[in-house]
């Protein structure tokens, strides 16, 4: 099955709906063939989306779909020498570049530029087949290392759209704002759902809170998706606005943790939306676990300890994926139990350019570290890399952070271990506090050992103006590393 399929289908049966932009459905299938026919007549062998994001996008991903070419968002805010270097291991490709972007990677060899117009025209040309089952594939951030290509075929795509979305099931008033860059696979996710459910779809070419309450006011948005760190900026308009945005019905959020006081100020600003914390990864096809609006409500209204919790977790699998929880020597840990997060399914694609990642049975191991509840709510504790060992102890960072959080002088906070003589590491912890507060970092730590234990209190604590985030909204802890590694640790 091919995902230009699911335009098809939009298209047969509510082609005069509205699509994207003045476009309606029939005419995005029109201007997906034409962009089909073009790459088609360049000798496309993949297509590049290197820039903001724009109308254009669902038919450059649908178009590149029917040509059989692989379709590539990069991540144009890269450094220049990493911008070429990326796009020089996309070649051969065809390049729709932004006018800000394209003087910086001419001349890198395989790369035909071509301008979104020159895609879209109309053309009596038809598509050919380019032969790839290879519809999406997106460099992972690099966070870690040198970036990888994930790979995600058309079978694991379809396979996640039909298991989890109901065909042509939005209303003709539903319009859903797409804030994330496209080089995240929550962006590649927004198109194919989107398109499948027969909603409106609205570019917002790059975040900023406040365009995107005005966005959201102006388009009548009923539905978003966003990275925790977008989440607090714009809850931070809504209450300086007083803005309450009447037509938002579901907000969603993923890609990063998101602190469980952040999730209850947005309920009490937004009652009336319902909030959705999806978890997935480029690998997985995006969403693999989903914890839903009935689930937010219930566990922020539960006065049962373990039902209340489940507001910081991500939810249950998705049909037709399996998670397990598995201990350093591969064995399923029960339930309660912290250790690796492992998934399977159809739509877990597990492959990279060159490998494939999953195990003979078709688990795929995430790095993400995490529990399961007696009934099957997720926990995820954190990058498997990022746990802290003092002592021997594990520590989950995000464990120190959730009450850092909650501190009320404490507006954002990182915590990471840092190499220490006598305890092989140390807790470090970076602040950012709200506009005229602060606190000391003996009361910081005070606040941690009453709540914890004394191990866990930060015996580095250093004040920062902003913590450093990745463009899609994930924590740069090796930045943190780096810098508080410096800072002499508190004895006291």
């Amino acid at each position: 099955m091919n995902i230009a399929m699911l335009l098809d289908m939009v298209a047969d049966a509510a082609g005069d709906r509205r699509a994207v932009g003045k476009a309606t459905y029939a005419e995005l299938r029109d201007q997906a063939r034409a962009v089909a026919a073009h790459l088609t007549g360049r000798g496309a062998r993949r297509l590049v989306l290197a820039g903001l994001n724009t109308d254009a996008i669902p038919a450059m991903v649908f178009g590149a779909a029917q040509a059989r070419v692989p379709f590539t968002a990069v991540n144009y805010r890269l450094a220049d020498d990493r911008l070429r270097d990326i796009l020089g291991r996309a070649a051969p490709a065809v390049v729709v570049a932004d006018e800000q972007t394209r003087p910086r990677v001419e001349g890198v060899a395989g790369l035909d530029f071509a301008t979104e117009a020159e895609l879209l025209a109309p053309t009596a040309a038809e598509p050919g087949d380019g032969g790839s089952d290879v519809a999406i594939a997106l460099f992972t951030s690099g966070t870690t290392g040198t970036p990888k290509l994930v790979l995600l075929r058309h079978h694991n795509l379809v396979s996640y759209i039909l298991s989890t979305v109901d065909f042509l099931s939005a209303g003709e008033d539903e319009a859903a704002l797409v804030s994330v860059p496209q080089y995240h696979i929550a962006g590649m996710a927004a198109v194919l759902s989107n398109v499948y459910l027969g909603r409106r779809l609205v570019y917002l070419p790059q975040f900023d809170a406040r365009r995107w309450v005005e966005l959201a006011e102006a388009e009548r948005i009923t539905h978003a998706m966003i990275v925790p760190t977008m989440l607090g900026r714009i809850l931070d308009v809504l209450a300086e606005t007083g803005t309450t945005l009447p037509h938002l019905r579901h907000l969603s959020y993923g890609g990063g943790r998101m602190p469980t006081p952040v999730v209850e100020r947005a309920m009490r600003l937004l009652p009336e939306v319902g909030f959705v914390n999806a978890y997935g990864l480029t690998e997985t096809s995006s969403t693999i676990a989903l914890l839903g609006p009935d689930d937010h409500r219930a566990a922020a209204a539960s006065a049962d300890a373990a039902v209340r919790a489940r507001l910081g977790s991500v939810g249950r699998a998705v049909p037709g994926v399996e998670i397990e929880i598995r201990d350093a020597d591969g064995a399923v840990l029960p339930a309660g139990e912290v250790g690796e997060v492992f998934v399977r399914g159809d739509q877990v694609a597990g492959e990279y350019e060159g490998a494939d990642a999953r195990d003979e049975q078709g688990w795929f191991r995430t790095n993400d570290n995490g529990r399961l509840d007696a009934d099957g709510y997720l926990f995820i504790e954190g990058r498997a890399d990022d746990v802290i060992v003092r002592g021997g102890e594990n520590m989950s960072p995000g464990e120190i952070e959730d009450v850092l959080f909650r501190h009320p002088a404490v507006a954002e906070v990182a915590v990471v271990g840092v190499p220490d003589v006598e305890w092989g590491e140390t807790v470090a912890a970076a602040v950012v506090f709200h506009k005229g507060r602060k606190a000391e970092p003996d009361e910081l730590r005070a606040w941690v050992k009453e709540r914890l234990r004394s191990s866990r209190a930060p015996s580095i604590v250093v004040e920062r103006d902003a913590l450093p985030y990745s463009e899609t909204g994930k924590l740069l802890r090796r930045v943190l590393r780096a810098e508080l590694a410096a800072v002499p640790a508190d004895r006291g």
